[in-house]
């Protein structure tokens, strides 16, 4: 039987998605029992429901739930945390909508993000954290925004490149993320290149910028340059991907080991397991492309994204 869902359920669920604290939660749930369809078809779903609302009331009641984490608070997942700032209308909700499985509002007109947003991103076998967040502007600007943005391990800066007013928001938003002490975005992404002369506005913004930043172009709507977007991201957080294999296996590449760039072999000897890092004598280098294949490498030697290695103690 289908569950024919309204959309005030809907919209009680996605206030679930987005809810920053325990109480939130609560009323979200709570909602979403007072407006699911009760039939036959929705028996289980009302179990769910009432078993997750259960256990919020329980988390709601221990000792020290007053001194939850504050709702902009987003706890970090997955390989790293970025934020995306920019200006109203930029298209950041669009990007983490065309990237995640997240599910901001989008809309035509300004500060529809009002809380942030988070949605997990694939770059090729890793996971990156995205969080949309309400725009920096001479309007308004959520008082809580330079917290949430020191939260994450770094910031891209998305704009729209045919906004004439671009120039001038974005010496806005350096000049905020100064005030706050806070470092400027590692990446521009020009947004809404699929629109007529996207492509022209976007490269003159990139050369006026070009010693300040490396930039991206998308269309988060027309689902242009995200491959490259996904890959600047990652290089953003400097990153790399270690596989391990066991004598005479295969390595499985699809589950690495991510390490900060700079790592070493003993590092990550240490993230498969300490055993191994207080044991190690040596490893075998292995490359996905062929090059290198068991090459003995020192503990101290440093390693590179996709790299494979073979430990021996």
């Amino acid at each position: 039987m289908s569950a024919n869902l309204s959309p005030e359920y809907l919209a009680a669920e996605e206030e679930h998605r987005s809810a920053g604290t325990v109480a939130e939660k609560i009323a979200a749930l709570e909602k979403m029992l007072a407006t699911l369809p009760k039939h036959k078809g929705t028996e289980k779903m009302q179990a769910d429901i009432k078993r997750r609302l259960s256990q919020a009331r329980k988390e709601s009641q221990k000792k020290g739930a007053s001194h939850a984490l504050p709702f902009y608070f987003v706890t970090r997942e997955g390989a790293g945390q970025v934020a995306l700032v920019g200006p109203a209308n930029s298209g950041k909700s669009s990007l983490v909508r065309a990237l995640t499985h997240a599910l901001p509002e989008v809309a035509e007109y300004p500060f529809t993000t009002r809380l942030p947003m988070p949605g997990m991103m694939a770059f090729e076998n890793v996971q990156i954290q995205l969080v949309d967040l309400p725009p920096i502007s001479t309007d308004f600007t959520e008082p809580w925004l330079p917290q949430a943005i020191r939260n994450a391990n770094a910031s891209v800066l998305v704009v729209d490149v045919n906004d004439a007013g671009s120039l001038e928001e974005m010496e806005l938003i350096e000049t905020s993320l100064r005030d706050w002490r806070l470092p400027l975005p590692g990446l521009l992404i020009g947004n809404k290149i699929d629109q007529p002369g996207g492509e022209g506005n976007f490269a003159a913004l990139a050369e006026i910028y070009r010693d300040r930043y490396a930039s991206v172009a998308v269309s988060a709507a027309a689902g242009h340059g995200l491959d490259g977007f996904t890959r600047a991201v990652f290089d953003l957080l400097e990153l790399v991907r270690v596989y391990t294999k066991v004598p005479g296996r295969k390595a499985n590449l699809s589950a690495p080991y991510v390490l900060k760039r700079g790592a070493t072999v003993l590092d990550a000897a240490r993230h498969v397991h300490k055993d191994f890092a207080e044991h190690l004598k040596f490893a075998r280098l292995f490359r996905t492309d062929g090059e290198h294949d068991g090459l003995m490498v020192e503990r101290q030697h440093v390693v590179q994204d996709e790299d494979i290695l073979e430990f021996h103690i």
